[in-house]
This record gives C-alpha cells, structure tokens and sequence, in this order.
C-alpha cells in the first residue's frame, strides 16, 4: 500500500520536481521530434530543434498541439513508437466533436494506473476498501483508469460500469462498497434513488471520486449530504492519459497534479501568452513520461488556475482548480460569457437538484437563453401561483449571476433524462441552423 504513497515523490522539494521535469522533458522533447514526422514538422517550422530546449524555462518555445492537430493526425499521426509496442488505445467521448485515439504501451499504463493509484490513496482508500466504479469502460478513460488503480492499491474492485441502476443499488449494500468512482452527476442520481428506496442505512460509503465533468462546490456539499460522504475531485484527458492526471486530497483545496509525469502551465487563451501563477487562463499540459502518445504543449481549453500555496497534507505538487468552464465550451450568448456551471451555482443555492438543461435558440435573429429546472417532489405539489413565483425568483437570481434574461421553465421530477456517464446540460440550437 505504501508504495502508491510515496513521500520522496509527492512530498518532494521544488528543486527536486523541477531537476525530474528538467530532465525528462529534454528526453521526451527529442524522442518526439525523432519519431513523430508530424510534430517535428511544427517544430521546424517554429524553428525549433531538440537542442533549443534544455530545461522547463525553454518550454515556451516549442508549439502548442490541439485537439484540431490530433483529429487532422488521426488516427497514427502522434505515435510515437512502432505499433507493435502499443497494448492499448482508448478514445475520448466525443462530446465536443470527433473522437480522438490515444495510444498506450504497457510502461504508459503502468504509469496512468500508479496515477490512479494515488488518487485512491488520496482519499482515504487503503487494501481494505472496496472500490465501486461506476465509470464507463470499453473506450472511455474512466472505468479502465480507476479499475487500475484500485487494483494497484490493493483494493476489492467491483468493475460495475454505468448504468443497471438497480444492479449498482444491490451490489453497493451486498458488497459493502467503501469507495465509489463515477460521474458527479451519476452520484447525484445514485442519491436520489437510493433516498427513494429509503436504503440509506444499508450503504457504507465513505468516499467518492468524481470527475469526467464539470461540476460544483455547491454540487460536491449537496452529494456529500446525500450520500453522506466526502467527495474528492479528479481530473484527466485520454489525451494525456486518463483520469489521475490531477486529484483531490483530504483539504478538498484543489487538485494535486502529478507533476513528475506532466508539466503544467496557464496560458492567455487568445494569445497563447504563459501567465504567471495565480492567473486564470487555459491550462496547457506537456506529458514527460508517456511512450506511445506523448503530447508536448496540450490545450486543453479548461480555464482553471495554479497554486503553489503550502498543503496541510503535506504533498508538494502543484494544485489545479477546479476547471471553472471552458474556453470552447463557453456559450456567447447576447454577447455575454455563459459558464452552465455558473447556473448550477444558482439552482443548487436556491434549493434545487442538479437536474435541469440549457436550451439556446435564435429567435428573430436575437439570441434566446431558457434554462429548464427540475423541481423537487415536494416543490410539485405547490400551486400554480406558487411555482409563478419560484420561476420568477430564479430568473431575477439568474439575471443577478449572468447579467442577461433568462427564461426559466420549472418541469416535473423526473422529466429531465437521467446520465449514467457525461450528462447533457446543454441544447444550443443555434448551431442546427
């Protein structure tokens, strides 16, 4: 169990993090530009050689990859080993557009699960827990990635998957599940059917790991209240890796981003400028240790910001914040930034349940926001006159948050289709014309 939580490497110096990055990113700069025709092509058309980069203060220099370079590469473009060295691939979900593949030798996932493996220990899990993952496997990242990691920490797996709500129920009470690793909003639902069922007593959950998605603090207090927990956060790319790339600790403060197999920086996303710790921009991560699908200089269009600010769990790695909305998944609508994860803030804080959906449409070439909320049973049951009154009290909270109108529809529980992996929150019809 020990050897997932290693002092000398979590707890390590500055100086110590920063002679690892130093000298793995030389080597990992070189074995890209030698083995991937593609990259190496950006490089000199940068003008930039291996032997311009000799530590982190040189990163800066080389070019950024995208999502846009992985499709335009896809599917072998970014290999950089013979295929016969690859064991794996997995694939994104494909949520903002094509699915893209990445690539794993054995030394990648053994490296992706010890990740993992930290996040467990992170939050509490040791060989005696029972870890209930409830994360998509197959393709996605999240199930193969936590599924590792339990194993690595020595814990009993349950490699439930999504979905078979039920099944999840009986074998959560049968089994005694400890640990629970899923989508926050699948937790959310996870929840609510097991309040339903009244088998709140029968669970023994202690801690969850929830990440694949954006989502609240109001979020994480409404889940631990509910399943009466402590949530942690994690955070992760099947570009870079997977889930594990970054986690929660027992502060809850942030995400500790496992900086001796990726370095992390915060660029302006407009410019690309690097900006100094403390700012909020798009972060950028470049892996160091991966073999078979090293990406140097990510986007990753997440709009978060990095912290070196003392931990009192005593890990010494970078923190992340929580990503507050993303540079490309943002909604411009009447000219104005819209976050869905600043509406969540607004429902969750008036007492609603993080069921709800955002439709923005054109209407007489003038935008339209409508953000359909699901109410409570108990909020069901009110009059006509009384749910008048609690849409207009949200659209004069929503207005206060955003800055601009938006319509509120309040629909009966359960109306809202369920997710068992990323949920849906918005529709943006605008885009169908």
């Amino acid at each position: 169990m020990e050897h997932y939580y290693q002092p000398e490497i979590e707890c390590a110096s500055r100086e110590q993090i920063k002679a690892w990055q130093d000298e793995r990113l030389v080597k990992q700069v070189k074995h890209v530009y030698d083995n991937v025709p593609y990259y190496r092509k950006k490089m000199d058309e940068k003008g930039v050689t291996p032997s311009d980069i000799r530590s982190t203060e040189d990163l800066h220099k080389l070019p950024f990859i995208t999502k846009e370079d992985l499709r335009e590469a896809y599917p072998y473009g970014l290999v950089a080993v013979p295929l016969g060295d690859c064991v794996r691939i997995q694939s994104t979900s494909g949520t903002t557009g094509r699915r893209v593949v990445a690539f794993y030798t054995q030394h990648d996932l053994d490296l992706w699960e010890d990740c993992c493996a930290r996040a467990i220990m992170a939050a509490g899990g040791t060989k005696e827990d029972v870890v209930h993952v409830s994360y998509g496997y197959g393709l996605f990242t999240g199930g193969p990635g936590l599924n590792g990691g339990s194993h690595k920490v020595g814990s009993l797996t349950l490699p439930m998957s999504s979905g078979n709500t039920d099944r999840q129920i009986q074998f959560m009470t049968d089994l005694g599940s400890t640990i629970l690793c899923c989508t926050p909003s699948y937790a959310a639902y996870l929840a609510e059917c097991i309040h339903e069922k009244g088998m709140q007593d029968e669970i023994k959950l202690k801690a969850g790991i929830f990440g694949a998605e954006a989502w609240t603090e109001e979020m994480r207090q409404d889940i631990q209240k509910s399943l009466g927990i402590k949530a942690y956060d994690i955070y992760g790319l099947t570009e870079i890796s997977g889930p594990g790339v970054s986690f929660e600790c027992s502060s809850q403060s942030g995400m500790h981003i496992n900086e001796d197999h990726f370095i992390a920086e915060i660029i302006n996303p407009v410019t690309g400028e690097v900006l100094p710790e403390g700012e909020k921009g798009e972060l950028v991560f470049t892996s160091i240790t991966k073999e078979a699908f090293p990406l140097l200089r990510y986007r990753t269009r997440d709009i978060c910001v990095l912290s070196r600010e003392k931990c009192s769990c005593g890990r010494t790695h970078v923190k992340m914040t929580k990503p507050m909305g993303r540079s490309d998944d943002m909604l411009i609508v009447k000219g104005v930034n819209v976050f869905p994860s600043q509406i969540e803030t607004v429902l969750l804080n008036k007492g609603y349940a993080a069921n709800y959906q955002i439709v923005v449409d054109r209407v007489n070439n003038s935008d339209t926001i409508e953000v359909q909320v699901e109410m409570t049973p108990e909020m069901f049951s009110d009059s006509l006159s009384q749910m008048a009154e609690r849409e207009k009290e949200l659209i004069g909270a929503l207005k206060a948050m955003l800055g601009i109108y938006a319509k509120v529809k309040l629909v009966a529980p359960k109306t809202i289709a369920r997710s068992e992996g990323k949920a849906k929150r918005v529709i943006d019809k605008r885009n169908l014309y």
